[in-house]
């Protein structure tokens, strides 16, 4: 016993080198890889991404991208949703399936709030990719006719339409997938530190260039159509985590001196009015909290906060007004823990 406690502490100290030698090298090569951004334009929107590579994987990144938008698109007129849109036969693939099984899933978790068959009402209040902008109520009753996530099914490979009107559109929940898809590529090729951005959805894995928690900032609600104005509300210290945020303080106009924001209630036809000015959500994929921001936005804070209730895998952060008109939050638990102030 005493020879091997003498030969134990004999080989501690190699040991011991072993280990932080070892674990140098891992920090020294870690440091020694660079931080690769790239950025460019797609769905309508600039994406920006960062990551830990030795080379750049721009083409790659596009590449991947472009598949998304010959699926997803309603601007691309040879997309599958256009096809689709346009009543051709067409066999889905299988990012539309993807998508769209997920789209009803998120439709029957928030009892339609999440619709992509609004495409109709969006396109009528003008701020769909046909851009019309007058309405009356007789078209928007003609409208919801053909508006509702259970008018329309996959069903042996083919989607299945109850009325050949019924037009898809995935704005709501693409840029998302599109994240989602790039950190797919990141993750194939053993990348551990990145972040993907595609119109303000994002995901974000490992740490950022100064070895820290990514930090993602979420806006001030202001009045701000060219998004130049506002500021920050809170910053969030994010790892291994999606988010996306949806609001109503960009994209919206006044006729008649009445306000019309992008939101719109598939059950109703008409803009939202609830008090939710801003909601972010962060899931563990992209795709998924795209789509409940806006699915929040549609039901307002209340019933946001019952569906957060009933999946607590999903984390929100909502600005709201309250009934004196002042801006106040509200988050989840598993948010509190995230702010960086």
């Amino acid at each position: 016993m005493d020879n091997k406690k003498r030969k134990l502490r004999w080989q501690l100290p190699f040991l011991l080198l072993l280990v932080v030698g070892t674990i140098y090298v891992i920090r020294t090569n870690r440091q020694a890889t660079p931080y690769q951004q790239e950025e460019g334009a797609i769905f309508g929107t600039f994406y920006h991404v960062t990551y830990q590579c030795d080379s750049s994987l721009q083409q790659e990144i596009e590449s991947e991208l472009r598949k998304v938008d010959a699926s997803l698109s309603p601007f691309n007129t040879a997309s599958v949703i256009s096809r689709i849109n346009r009543n051709e036969e067409v066999t889905p693939d299988s990012m539309f399936v993807h998508v769209f099984r997920l789209s009803k899933e998120i439709s029957e978790n928030t009892q339609g709030a999440f619709d992509i068959t609004v495409a109709p009402l969006v396109n009528a209040w003008g701020f769909g990719f046909k851009n019309e902008s007058h309405i009356t109520p007789t078209q928007i009753d003609s409208l919801l006719q053909f508006v509702g996530f259970r008018k329309i099914d996959f069903i042996n490979g083919k989607i299945v339409k109850q009325d050949p009107r019924v037009i898809l559109d995935c704005s709501a929940v693409a840029k998302g997938y599109g994240s989602d898809v790039i950190a797919q590529t990141f993750d194939r090729k053993g990348i551990a530190n990145y972040m993907v951005e595609i119109g303000g959805e994002i995901v974000v894995k490992g740490v950022n260039p100064k070895g820290e928690k990514w930090k993602v900032g979420i806006n001030k609600p202001v009045e701000d159509s060219l998004g130049t104005a506002g500021g920050v509300q809170t910053i969030l210290n994010l790892t291994d985590v999606a988010v996306a945020t949806s609001g109503n303080y960009r994209n919206f106009y006044y006729r008649d001196g009445k306000k019309y924001a992008h939101t719109i209630d598939p059950h109703s036809g008409y803009p939202v009015q609830h008090s939710i000015l801003s909601s972010t959500v962060l899931a563990k994929d992209c795709a998924t909290a795209d789509a409940y921001a806006t699915a929040f936005m549609v039901l307002g804070l209340d019933a946001s906060k019952e569906v957060l209730e009933a999946h607590p895998e999903i984390q929100a952060y909502f600005i709201y007004a309250d009934e004196k008109g002042e801006n106040q939050t509200y988050m989840t638990p598993g948010v509190k823990a995230l702010t960086a102030r």
